[in-house]
C-alpha cells in the first residue's frame, strides 16, 4: 500500500517514545526531519481517516488510493506546515477535499454500505455498530432488518454538505469549530447543516429525535 502499512506494525521500535507527543509537535519534528514522528502520525490517523474517507466515497479500493494520497499530500506539503494550525483540521481538510473531487468526478456516487467493515482487519467493526445515541448503543443487537434499511438510506440520502458533517461530528467527534474549519464555512453554517441533517434522520430514525431537538 505504498507508504501506508496495513496495520501499526510498520512503526520502528524507537519511534513508539514518541506516543504521547501532540500532533503539532510531532509535524514540527517531522520538517525538521525525524521521520520516525511521521511514523506516529501515521499509525495515529490512518485507521480514522481511512473510516472517513470509505464512509464518505463508499468504496474501498477508492478509500484506499485517496488515503494514499492524503498522506503523500501530508509528506509533499510538510514544510508549508505552520505549528499554529491543529494537525487534524490540516489533515482532515486534504482527506475531504479529494473526497470531494472524487464524488464529483462521478456520474453515479455510491454510498458506504452501513455493513461494510470499517477496516481490513477481520475484528473490525463495521458502520451499523458505532451509530451514535443511546437507544442504538443499548439495544444495538436487536434492531431489524427494516430499521437498518430505513437508516441507511437516511444516511445515503442527505446531501454532501450535510453528510460530511453528520460524519465529522457524529463519527469523528469533532467540535463544530474544527468542523467549519475543515470544510470552509462559517461555524453557523456547519451547525445549520447538522441540525438539518438530524432533521431529515429524525424522519426515518426515532432514535436521532432527542438528537435533533438539542441540535444547536
Amino acid at each position: 500500500m505504498g507508504v501506508l502499512g496495513s496495520n501499526d506494525c510498520f512503526l520502528s521500535p524507537d519511534a513508539h517514545m514518541f506516543n504521547d507527543t501532540a500532533d503539532e509537535d510531532l509535524m514540527v519534528m517531522y520538517q525538521k526531519g525525524e521521520v520516525r514522528a511521521f511514523e506516529v502520525l501515521l499509525s495515529r490517523h490512518r485507521k480514522p481517516v481511512f473510516n472517513f474517507i470509505l464512509r464518505f466515497v463508499g468504496d474501498r479500493e477508492t478509500a484506499e488510493d485517496l488515503l494514499q494520497e492524503s498522506f503523500m499530500r501530508v509528506i509533499k506539503g510538510a514544510e508549508a506546515y505552520k505549528r499554529q494550525a491543529k494537525f487534524t483540521t490540516w489533515l482532515y481538510t486534504i482527506a475531504r477535499n479529494l473526497c470531494v473531487d472524487q464524488t464529483r468526478r462521478r456520474k453515479h456516487r455510491k454510498h458506504a454500505s452501513l455493513d461494510a467493515p470499517m477496516d481490513s482487519s477481520e475484528e473490525s467493526g463495521t458502520l451499523m455498530d458505532v451509530i451514535p445515541g443511546n437507544e442504538m448503543a443499548s439495544d444495538r443487537k436487536s434492531v431489524n432488518k427494516q430499521l437498518h434499511e430505513q437508516m441507511q438510506t437516511a444516511i445515503a440520502a442527505l446531501s454532501e454538505d450535510q453528510r460530511e458533517v453528520f460524519l465529522m461530528r457524529e463519527f469523528l467527534d469533532m467540535p463544530f469549530k474544527q468542523i467549519a474549519d475543515v470544510v470552509g464555512v462559517p461555524e453557523n453554517t456547519v451547525k445549520s447543516r447538522m441540525r438539518y441533517a438530524l432533521e431529515k434522520l429524525r424522519l426515518e430514525l426515532d432514535e436521532y429525535k432527542d438528537l435533533a431537538k438539542v441540535a444547536p
